[in-house]
């Protein structure tokens, strides 16, 4: 078997396989939120093309961060992810908030954020990516979220290749969100601090793409895309969105409530080297301090910054 149709038979398992317990829905959630972030800061240039590593679903070439790459930024932003699937496997965790400001002083301005929202059912854990309003007792096959997870892939490339490109030196900002009934009020992920109440402001007018969901017996799972009207000169030039378009929103107001994550010595916080990502692959992404992004949430929040 050549090297190429290894990876073909290795990438057939890229999303899920099977989708019959508890564990099989938490390591789906995982490897979708490390595949949409890892494409995000692809895309967007954020990391060194070596902090990368391709696999291939149908004929998307994905490019998945690794846990071992040598760039210290995307490396910290794994242990991120690993802080944050702590979270998510106690079933605390309500929403992830990344964004992306262009001080290093200033996380409170930011021109982009991307929003994964979860919630939970008695059978698993589920994972928002706003896109629609999927509610009741929707059955749907593992086919069905194979198709769901390609298109919402589909459409997060589609969006990332069509904003304006990033100035250089952005830094980025990670927040995460709980549940108040169920999250202890001494609870810390790996690597986060309490955040500080704090406001997160865009530059000019913000944008919001509704991305699209995915949803299984014993999950949902919805992103969201807020970007500054400004940095979308290609899609008010040409209108050149398709995949059946995702759903844009622009607010009245730009201002995002946010809960700040003030961390100064992050490394001291990060999980141990040991702390592996069980079954999927890492993302990473980096950054000096930053803050924690929130959205209106009736949670607790918890936050991490780079």
């Amino acid at each position: 078997m050549t090297t190429r149709q290894k990876t073909l038979a290795q990438d057939k398992q890229l999303i899920v396989e099977a989708l019959d317990t508890k564990a099989q829905s938490l390591v789906f959630v995982k490897r979708m939120v490390v595949i949409a972030v890892s494409s995000i800061t692809y895309l967007r240039g954020i990391f060194p093309e070596d902090s990368y590593r391709s696999r291939y679903l149908e004929d998307l070439c994905i490019k998945v961060l690794k846990q071992d790459c040598s760039c210290p930024e995307a490396h910290k932003l794994v242990k991120w992810l690993l802080g944050s699937f702590d979270a998510l496997e106690k079933r605390y965790l309500q929403m992830v908030v990344i964004g992306v400001h262009t001080s290093p002083d200033d996380s409170n301005h930011v021109i982009e954020s991307y929003q994964f929202k979860f919630r939970y059912s008695e059978c698993g854990p589920q994972m928002d990516i706003l896109w629609s309003n999927v509610t009741g007792d929707t059955r749907v096959t593992l086919e069905d979220t194979k198709k769901a997870s390609t298109l919402l892939i589909r459409k997060l490339f589609l969006l990332m290749q069509n904003l304006e490109a990033l100035p250089t030196g952005v830094y980025l900002t990670m927040k995460l969100y709980y549940y108040d009934d169920v999250t202890p009020p001494e609870y810390e992920p790996p690597g986060f601090k309490a955040g500080v109440n704090d406001s997160l402001w865009f530059e000019g007018t913000a944008v919001h793409f509704r991305v699209g969901d995915i949803q299984s017996r014993f999950h949902s799972m919805k992103l969201r895309v807020t970007a500054a009207q400004s940095r979308l000169g290609k899609l008010q030039e040409g209108g050149q969105l398709s995949e059946n378009d995702m759903e844009m929103e622009t607010p009245s107001l730009s201002q995002i409530r946010a809960a700040e994550r003030v961390t100064r010595n992050c490394e001291q916080d990060l999980p141990s080297e040991d702390e592996s990502i069980a079954q999927f692959k890492q993302p990473k992404k980096a950054i000096a301090k930053r803050k924690c992004v929130r959205s209106k949430v009736t949670r607790r929040k918890k936050k991490k910054c780079f």
